[in-house]
Parts: structure tokens; sequence; C-alpha cells
């Protein structure tokens, strides 16, 4: 479940809303240890994400570098490359 979470800072265009909610519902997924809670859990598992997608957005938008913006088909690229010798 982690490898769904992906690295979303340096990247031009930058990371998208849609994509640091799903790595933080990734995230609370894997500390819940549940794909989706209970009727009794619903509210407090959405608001975790909504939680950890407020401090992913904080995260991202605080970090500063002077290496150049990464490029999303080049790690796509490098990702699969690494699948293919793991799993080869």
């Amino acid at each position: 479940m982690c490898r769904s979470i992906k690295t979303l800072a340096n990247f031009a265009p930058p990371a998208t809303d849609d994509e640091i909610r799903a790595s933080a519902l990734q995230f609370v997924r894997k500390l819940s240890g549940s794909n989706r809670p209970s009727r009794a859990n619903e509210a407090v598992f959405n608001r975790a994400v909504d939680e950890v997608t407020a401090a992913a957005h904080r995260l991202i938008d605080s970090l500063t570098t002077t290496a150049p913006p990464r490029n999303r088909e080049e790690e796509a690229r490098k990702a699969q490359e690494r699948a293919r010798e793991r799993f080869a």
C-alpha cells in the first residue's frame, strides 16, 4: 500500500490537489489498517484525511530547494525500470 504514495515535492508542474489528497488517503489507510472505515469511524477517518492533506500542502508549499524541478515522465520511467528489476 505504501508504494502508492508518490513523492510530490519539486515537480514541474507542481503536484495537484488531487495528487496530494490521494497520497494523504493512502497514508491514513496505512495507519488505520483499513481501506474503508466502518460507519462508526467514517467521520474520524475523513477528518484525518483532510488534516493530513492540509499538512501535506503546507509541507510541499514550504519546502525550498536549489535542485531543478523533476520531470514526471522521467521519474515514472525510472520507477518502471526499478519494478522490472525487482520483479524480473
